[in-house]
């Protein structure tokens, strides 16, 4: 499985080629210096940090929206601080679901982190506003030889800066519960969405005295929701999942739309766990944890998730998505491959920062990440050292022979509301499906065409576009 997941990080990788696409308590932790906005020499340290051992310790913030790696990444952070032996300390905030926005209004308000945890969803957005410095300065050649393969325009470079370096990547999987589906008398997970919508309503009906339900979406954020559930089922119908049309270079929402429908039949049903509309990631893994949930979609983060945040004995496991009709026509999409950390171009203390992106990126913390299963990890010298995770459920998240990279699509902020917002609104209220559509598709596209203009973005139609070859391979 690794050597095929090489090749797959190593030569599909490399072909990612349009721009970018498309919590809540603070936790204390371990601090490091950081780098100049790549400009000055790792060696600078005294001079841009000021810091010494004697010295007053060097502060810095880091910010991410990672819950479901947050006990590692405070180990981690511990043994920084206390082995560093420059008197960097760094402490960790974990943030909710409106991350990007709480990101904006600190960089607006002077009160920016100096580390900032990257989605290939978010990078390109914060290169747009300057929120982030290039590291460039920073990359020694046995980084560069390390890391290099794994360095793709629009997603970690930009305009030839890099501003991340790869980690991991994460697969897309359903997320069920095998005793509630053996109580409902269901044998397997749904291979359609029609058998998902029969199979949620089987389980709800038969469990719903004893609180069980056969779905569930945390649509306290509609874009979480459905960016973790909606895109999977449609790469592996043959469709781009974030809503674009990569023959035709246009956006195009209504293979999306026919997705929704089966979402609303199951809210309309009743079997979806009442309170989705407010329901954040969390609260929904621990009801999942307590046995309440039939099935949801979501990352191969999620093993991790009930090992160590929401430990649990049920019986589980993962496996791919339904698709529109029961029939694959495309690749599951592995997704945020590319980015981990970065480095604010506000921090006062790059150099220091810049430390403890070297600590983070080392060769062991890589290794045991991707083996205590919070990412799969793509860096191929990483790859070939690591065991695969032994994690309970892992196994259905692997990468396998469904599974590969999508070029990256364009990402654009239309007037009005996002198609996640109007699909939400749908499923709830109901309307016309496709004056909805057609709407999103003027709205998006416009909004394209306006990127594209002022250079923003670049697309690249492709009428030969396979998706079960997404990138050629």
């Amino acid at each position: 499985m690794q050597k095929k997941w090489l090749g797959l990080s190593l030569s599909l990788m490399l072909a990612a080629g349009i721009a970018g696409c498309g919590g809540g308590n603070s936790n204390k932790g371990a601090a490091t210096e950081a780098p100049e906005a790549g400009t000055a020499a790792p060696a600078a340290t005294a001079a841009a940090g000021g810091n010494t051992a004697t010295s007053e310790p060097v502060q810095l913030k880091y910010w991410t929206d990672d819950r479901h790696d947050q006990e590692y990444i405070k180990e981690l952070i511990n043994r920084f601080n206390e082995t560093n032996g420059e008197n960097i300390q760094v402490e960790l905030t974990v943030m909710s679901e409106n991350y990007a926005q709480s990101v904006d209004i600190a960089f607006t308000s002077n009160q920016a982190p100096d580390l900032l945890r990257l989605k290939s969803g978010n990078t390109a957005e914060f290169v747009k506003k300057g929120y982030l410095a290039p590291i460039d300065g920073y990359l020694t050649d046995d980084i560069k030889t390390k890391f290099g393969s794994v360095i793709i325009d629009n997603v970690n470079r930009f305009d030839g800066k890099v501003y991340s370096l790869a980690n991991t990547g994460l697969t897309l999987r359903l997320i069920y519960n095998k005793d509630l589906f053996a109580k409902a008398g269901i044998d397997n997970p749904p291979v359609s969405q029609q058998e998902m919508v029969d199979d949620a309503k089987k389980i709800t009906e038969q469990g719903k005295g004893e609180g069980v339900y056969g779905f569930a979406l945390n649509f306290k954020s509609p874009k979480s929701a459905f960016d973790r559930s909606i895109r999977e089922i449609l790469s592996l119908s043959g469709y781009q999942g974030l809503g674009f049309d990569l023959k035709t270079g246009q956006f195009d929402f209504a293979p999306y739309s026919q997705t929704i429908e089966y979402f609303k039949q199951m809210y309309e049903d009743g079997s979806i766990l009442p309170g989705a509309e407010t329901l954040d990631i969390d609260p929904l893994r621990a009801q999942f944890a307590a046995g309440k949930i039939g099935m949801y979609l979501s990352f191969s983060t999620e093993p991790g998730v009930y090992q160590d945040q929401f430990p649990t004995e049920i019986n589980w496991a993962g496996a791919l998505a339904p698709t529109l009709d029961g029939q694959i026509k495309g690749t599951s999409e592995i997704v945020s491959a590319g980015t981990w950390l970065g480095i604010s171009a506000k921090s006062a203390h790059q150099e220091a920062a810049w430390k403890f992106m070297q600590y983070m990126y080392g060769d062991d913390i890589l290794k045991t990440y991707h083996e205590k299963g919070f990412g799969i990890a793509v860096v191929p010298t990483i790859v070939e050292q690591a065991n695969n995770p032994e994690i309970n459920g892992m196994e259905g998240f692997l990468v396998g022979e469904h599974d590969s990279l999508w070029p990256a699509v364009p990402s654009v902020t239309p007037e009005g509301s996002t198609y996640a917002d109007a699909f939400f609104k749908y499923i709830l209220a109901g309307g016309d499906a496709k004056a909805i559509t057609e709407d999103l598709n003027t709205r998006y596209n416009a909004a394209l065409t306006k990127a594209v203009e002022k250079g923003e973005v670049t697309v690249t139609p492709d009428p030969a576009f396979d998706p079960l070859k997404p990138q050629g391979e």
